[in-house]
């Protein structure tokens, strides 16, 4: 079969969350489609002028992962984890729930000390086949900026309908089978503070947090260059802080500075 996309693996790189990590992109390389905008994401500020692309059929995806896995097999190195990530967001695929079953399948096969993560915006785990999948996974990695939805809308840019309460409900309907990922940062965007490393969003941020009841939460801010210029990493020690509140309600926390 020929591949009729673009780039469909990449890596394997070495992530700051995931450590050796073979992305598995379902967009084509080129493509900026994602049910967010962030001003703060290498994707952000493409509203209007994406690009539309034939997506990956089920068959290329598994093609093209079992030729890389082969390759990695043979030649090394070997994977700690097969992560869904790339140009946007995978649950958005019309077939992500059979992709992952193919995927989980071939990592068995070739890797079984493998994990297989999938980063998501969280928009898309009201669909039960969506849910079901990321059930399936060993690192559900669901994004949760903040539960301001004012701040969530000027910052992360959600398109369509979205709601916190929603999104936070979805969540705690895992039993604590997922991870929460939340980007902190500082600086400014047209004229707006964009803070959320403030007591008045960490505070009932933590308290959603305490709700879901994660296996995990990952923080981080920023590590490379931002379409808003204005944009500023949090430091260490606001990191630390954050890190601290969370350790105290027994959650498990990684940071990444």
């Amino acid at each position: 079969m020929t591949i009729l996309f673009s780039s469909p693996i990449f890596g394997p790189v070495h992530s700051r969350r995931l450590e050796i990590s073979l992305g598995i992109n379902l967009l084509p390389e080129d493509s900026k489609v994602c049910t967010f905008d962030c001003i703060y994401c290498e994707c952000g500020l493409n509203v209007g002028h994406r690009t539309k692309h034939k997506l990956p059929t089920r068959e290329e995806v598994r093609e093209a992962l079992e030729a890389r896995l082969q390759d990695m097999k043979q030649n090394g190195p070997a994977p700690d984890v097969l992560t869904f990530a790339g140009n946007g967001e995978p649950t958005a695929h019309p077939h992500f729930p059979e992709i992952i079953e193919d995927t989980l399948a071939l990592r068995d096969k070739y890797f079984p000390e493998a994990k297989v993560s999938v980063l998501s915006n969280s928009t898309f785990i009201y669909r039960p086949a969506v849910f079901e999948a990321l059930n399936k996974i060993d690192n559900n990695i669901l994004k949760l900026d903040t539960v301001d939805e004012t701040y969530i809308r000027e910052v992360d840019r959600p398109s369509g309908k979205y709601s916190v309460v929603s999104i936070i409900e979805g969540m705690k309907a895992f039993k604590g089978n997922c991870i929460v990922q939340t980007m902190f940062l500082k600086g400014s965007y047209e004229g707006k503070e964009v803070d959320n490393t403030s007591d008045k969003y960490v505070l009932p941020w933590l308290e959603a947090v305490k709700e879901i009841a994660p296996s995990q939460v990952m923080i981080y801010t920023i590590d490379r260059e931002t379409p808003g210029h204005e944009l500023l990493k949090a430091t260490h020690e606001e990191l630390d802080r954050i890190a601290a509140l969370i350790e105290k309600t027994g959650i498990r926390v990684s940071v990444s500075y």
